[in-house]
């Protein structure tokens, strides 16, 4: 190898040191903020700042220096208690959103309940989702799985949905979605009742995937000393995933955006 090459070698591979600890501090920094954000949707939120240092790195690049350095993701395989009981003599209402295609937000709502565990109780995260947006719309992390804590997450996605919108309000059959106070909530303001009628989980897979996108990616899989922390954690969740979450099925955009420009 000549003295010429020799050089430009060691020059090269110190450049490429540089980027890729560079990389690595951007990396770090945005999953201080979201914990589980993978690299894919990594590549797209530091393409800006990546190309302003100079630093130029592929997707496949980008897969190859995390590996190296043992920052991708691990797999985690989420548990979660049971918390649907259909096994009630309440009314129950058919699958309204069926094959159904979207054009916009506030068209069709998806609604379900999850756990937060704390050192005191467990604590119930009704989520209301807005199907075509993606945005989290309602929520209330509360005490019970009384269908008064669902209605305040309702309450929440109503306050802010205008008058003239008339969304469907998908959910599974649980007591608390077919209760004649939440039904009544609906029907007051004109919006349509849908339910999941045989196979649960696939006919509301999207608000079944909100759960886990909460808890795995931003912390409310773990455990809260007290039931203040479960519900500031559960404010600053959501609001980071309305905000910062890019979704692949948005083109690669965050709910909040995606809900505001559509609404125009």
């Amino acid at each position: 190898m000549s003295r010429q090459n020799y050089y430009a070698g060691r020059k090269r591979r110190r450049q490429r040191q540089v980027e890729g600890d560079l990389i690595e501090q951007l990396v770090r920094r945005e999953r201080r903020v979201q914990p589980r954000i993978g690299t894919r949707k990594l590549h797209r939120v530091l393409e800006k700042e990546l190309g302003q240092a100079g630093a130029r790195i592929g997707r496949d690049g980008l897969f190859k220096l995390l590996r190296a350095r043992k920052l991708l993701l691990e797999p985690r395989r989420a548990i979660y208690p049971s918390t649907t009981d259909s096994r009630h003599y309440l009314p129950v209402f058919t699958n309204q959103i069926k094959d159904k295609q979207l054009s916009g937000p506030n068209q069709v709502w998806v609604s379900d309940v999850t756990f937060v565990r704390t050192q005191q109780a467990f604590m119930y995260l009704a989520l209301i989702t807005d199907k075509w947006s993606r945005k989290v719309v309602g929520y209330h992390c509360g005490e019970s799985l009384e269908a008064q804590e669902c209605i305040k997450a309702l309450d929440m996605a109503l306050r802010a949905l205008p008058n003239e919108a008339r969304p469907i309000h998908h959910s599974d059959r649980g007591s608390q979605y077919c209760c004649h106070e939440y039904v009544t909530r609906l029907t007051e303001r004109k919006l349509g009742v849908s339910m999941t009628e045989i196979n649960h989980c696939a006919e509301n897979a999207l608000a079944e995937r909100m759960n886990g996108i909460l808890k795995n990616e931003y912390g409310l899989d773990g455990e809260f000393a007290t039931k203040e922390l479960a519900r500031r954690a559960t404010e600053q969740a959501v609001h980071l995933y309305n905000t910062r979450r890019l979704h692949k099925a948005l083109g690669y955009r965050v709910p909040g955006q995606v809900h505001a420009g559509s609404s125009n």
